[in-house]
């Protein structure tokens, strides 16, 4: 019997070509694992370059979009003399809030440009229009009717329209003469002599059969109780006329605690009321407006105001004449922006004149230009830059102190 173990076949030590198929195999598995760690090691390796340029790209947008290319032309600004906005000395070199603005955001944007003055703010507005002026700078304020026609840079100011009054102490009599001379002052008047009469009749009716004083004819009757309720209120006696029976002596401690009372509140109501009239002068509201003589620079957004609240003004050339009018006494308020009257008082020592708590609508003063200008846009950011600063803050109390 033949050993079985004579019978096996060597597969694994006599077969070379299965061994180096193996061989070839393991080598191949080998290579594309290592493909895929250097692929994952360069994956790894570009990373944060690839982060860092894709959050670099807004920030070159952003930069451009802050710092655009300069314009290839001298830019021609329209500007108007509106103290401390825009001022001009006598070598014709302008400063002021808005003109030093505008010299700061040129400066950061590199824009060269040259001043040219208008007449009028109606002027300068034109001369945007036409295409004479690439902008317009000074205190022009933001209103829909030169929206329309114009566009507006963000807001770099925001003021209102005021009201300036004489402060003279004499003129400011006045106002007193004419609220007691008003409707309000006769009614309350009426009120209380409506009281004493009530009083009257009705201590009458309970004294007059059992009272000499109050009887007699119904007209001697009722005069004595008006009489007595009037002396009553005033605190005086009513000579020797008083209650005898005891509902006319109820009805008298009543009225004598009420006068009292009323008396009071109307002697405070009118004082108060003459006394504001008196240190604050005749304007005190936009109603007040009404019943004086308002004038108002021309072609102004005060003139637009008071046209669209409806009172009756005159219109002046300039601010300036509107000063002299209303020192003059040909106008009893003199209507306008807030900071500029505030800024031409001042610094002209006008002590007659006083500028008063009344603010009648909001302003906002911009940069005008033609629509759809490419300037809007880098103004913009640049504006939002500038106004947010310590540089601007310093600027508008340099100009405008602690009261803007």
């Amino acid at each position: 019997m033949q050993d079985w173990q004579s019978c096996r076949v060597p597969v694994t030590c006599a077969n070379p070509t299965f061994r180096d198929k193996g061989l070839k195999l393991n080598i191949s598995r080998l290579r594309g694992a290592c493909r895929c760690w250097l692929a994952l090691l360069l994956w790894l390796a570009l990373m944060p370059a690839a982060i860092s340029l894709l959050s670099a790209t807004p920030s070159f947008s952003q930069t451009r979009a802050a710092n655009p290319a300069p314009v290839d032309r001298e830019l021609v600004i329209g500007t108007k003399v509106a103290p401390p906005f825009a001022m001009k000395d006598e070598n014709g070199n302008w400063s002021g809030v808005s003109i030093e603005l505008w010299q700061h955001l040129a400066s950061r944007l590199k824009w060269n440009y040259h001043f040219v003055e208008a007449d009028t703010v109606p002027a300068l507005l034109d001369g945007v229009k036409t295409g004479q002026f690439d902008v317009a700078i000074s205190a022009i304020s933001i209103t829909a009717e030169r929206e329309q026609a114009l566009d507006f840079t963000t807001s770099y100011f925001h003021a209102g329209t005021g009201v300036a009054v004489q402060a003279d102490r004499i003129t400011n009599w006045i106002p007193v003469i004419k609220s007691i001379a008003s409707w309000s002052f006769l009614q309350a008047a009426l009120t209380l002599l409506g009281l004493a009469v009530t009083a009257g009749v009705v201590i009458w009716l309970f004294e007059r059969k059992a009272n000499d004083g109050f009887g007699g004819t119904v007209v001697r009757g009722l005069s004595s109780g008006v009489w007595w309720s009037t002396h009553t209120m005033t605190q005086r006696a009513a000579g020797g006329i008083m209650p005898l029976t005891l509902p006319g002596r109820i009805i008298a401690m009543i009225w004598m605690v009420t006068s009292v009372i009323a008396i009071a509140v109307f002697t405070a109501g009118i004082t108060s009321s003459l006394t504001t009239k008196r240190l604050h002068g005749m304007v005190n509201s936009v109603a007040d407006l009404s019943s004086i003589k308002v004038g108002v620079p021309g072609g102004t957004s005060s003139q637009d105001g008071l046209t669209r609240l409806r009172i009756v003004h005159s219109v002046l050339p300039s601010p300036q004449d509107g000063l002299k009018a209303l020192r003059s006494g040909k106008i009893d308020a003199l209507v306008y922006d807030r900071p500029l009257l505030a800024w031409m008082i001042r610094q002209q020592g006008l002590s007659s004149l006083d500028l008063t708590d009344l603010m009648l609508e909001p302003q906002r003063y911009a940069i005008a230009m033609r629509p759809n200008s490419k300037l809007r846009k880098p103004l913009n950011v640049a504006m939002l830059q500038v106004t947010e600063s310590d540089w601007w803050r310093d600027t508008l109390f340099r100009y405008l102190g602690s009261t803007y």
